[in-house]
C-alpha cells in the first residue's frame, strides 16, 4: 500500500508541475510582452520578442530540446509568419541556453529584437515582416 502511495503522489507531483509550468511561462512572457513598448503585437518586433522571451525561457529552465518540440508541433505549418517563428524561437532558445542566469534572459532577447531587422535572412538575427503585415494589438 505504501509503495502506491508512493507512486500516486509522485504521479500527482508530475501532473502539478505539468500544469504550473506553462503558466509559469505562459505568465512571465505576457507580463514583459504586456509593459513593452515595441511595436507590432503580431508579425513585427513585439511578436518577435514575445516569441524569443518564451523560448529563451523554456530553453533555459528545460533545455533547447523542449522549445524545438513546442516549436514543431506549433509553428509546423510553411507559412511566412510560421517560419519567422521558428526562427525567432531558435534565436531565444540559444539564448537561454548561453545564459548564465535567468535574470540576464529578458534584456539579452530585448537587445537581440533591437538589433533585429525586417526579413532578416541572417540566421542570428530577429526577424519580423514588413510593418505593412503587422496586426498591431498587443494581445494577439
Amino acid at each position: 500500500m505504501k509503495k502506491k502511495k508512493r507512486w500516486l503522489r509522485r504521479l500527482l507531483i508530475f501532473a502539478v508541475i505539468l500544469l504550473v509550468y506553462p503558466v509559469f511561462v505562459i505568465g512571465y512572457t505576457w507580463t514583459h510582452v504586456l509593459q513593452s513598448d515595441l511595436e507590432g503585437g503580431r508579425h513585427g518586433p513585439l511578436d518577435a520578442y514575445r516569441h524569443a522571451l518564451a523560448s529563451a525561457v523554456v530553453s533555459h529552465t528545460l533545455g533547447e530540446w523542449a522549445v524545438d518540440l513546442v516549436t514543431t508541433v506549433f509553428e509546423s505549418s510553411g507559412k511566412d509568419t510560421n517560419q519567422m517563428d521558428r526562427k525567432n524561437n531558435t534565436i531565444g532558445a540559444s539564448i537561454g541556453r548561453r545564459s548564465g542566469s535567468f535574470g540576464e534572459l529578458e534584456a539579452t532577447v530585448r537587445r537581440s529584437v533591437l538589433a533585429g531587422a525586417e526579413l532578416s535572412t541572417d540566421s542570428n538575427q530577429i526577424t519580423w515582416l514588413p510593418e505593412d503585415r503587422w496586426r498591431d494589438s498587443k494581445l494577439w
